[in-house]
């Protein structure tokens, strides 16, 4: 099987499904093969299951996807400063993979969009890194080798990529957001490459 990273998101409006993307031209710029897949949505009320495959956009991840891959890129939009529970559940149920240890010593790192300015970005991305921790993997930030990451008048830090998608979720990525995205995905593929190197 051909090594991938793993591009993992959750997105309700949109802002977060583009930086996944943006991660992962940032990867497949270093040579690396990429899968991207999202989770479902959840409904406080079952009225009937989700179909396995999504009716549009990107295939939702199974636990093979995150066992198999070499690196994780694990992405949500912020709720109240927390990952939404739609990424929460789908983490929820890897205790297998825990149990395992399918996914010691691979590189991770996380990324988010938030409404404002103040909306929780780096307390979400920190919530996103204790599964992470417990599953063994390396965690990776942007280093301020990344001239964006102190020019960025929105999202960015140090933790992982973000963006401010704005109250009604109409603000598009700042071209800082944008570099800073691809160059996570560059960094990530990087050092799997390297991983695999040995």
């Amino acid at each position: 099987m051909q090594a991938y990273v793993l591009v993992l998101y959750y997105s309700k409006y949109g802002s977060t499904r583009e930086m996944a993307h943006l991660i992962a031209n940032g990867i497949e710029a270093t040579g690396m093969a990429v899968k991207i897949r999202t989770v479902p949505n959840l409904s406080t009320m079952v009225k009937e299951a989700e179909p396995s495959i999504p009716a549009e956009g990107d295939i939702y991840c199974t636990l093979d996807d995150l066992a198999n891959c070499s690196g994780l890129a694990l992405g949500s939009p912020t709720r109240f400063g927390n990952m939404a529970s739609e990424m929460k559940y789908f983490l929820d149920q890897t205790t297998a993979l825990w149990l395992n240890g399918a996914l010691h010593g691979k590189p991770a790192c996380v990324f988010t969009s938030s409404g404002s300015m103040h909306g929780g970005q780096e307390s979400t991305l920190l919530t996103m890194l204790p599964p992470l921790f417990h599953h063994g993997m390396m965690i990776m930030g942007l280093s301020n080798a990344h001239p964006a990451l102190s020019n960025t008048k929105t999202g960015g830090t140090p933790y992982g990529a973000s963006h401010v998608s704005g109250a009604r979720h109409d603000q598009t990525l700042s071209q800082d957001e944008r570099a800073l995205c691809e160059d996570q995905g560059k960094r990530l593929g990087e050092v799997v490459k390297k991983l695999i190197a040995g």
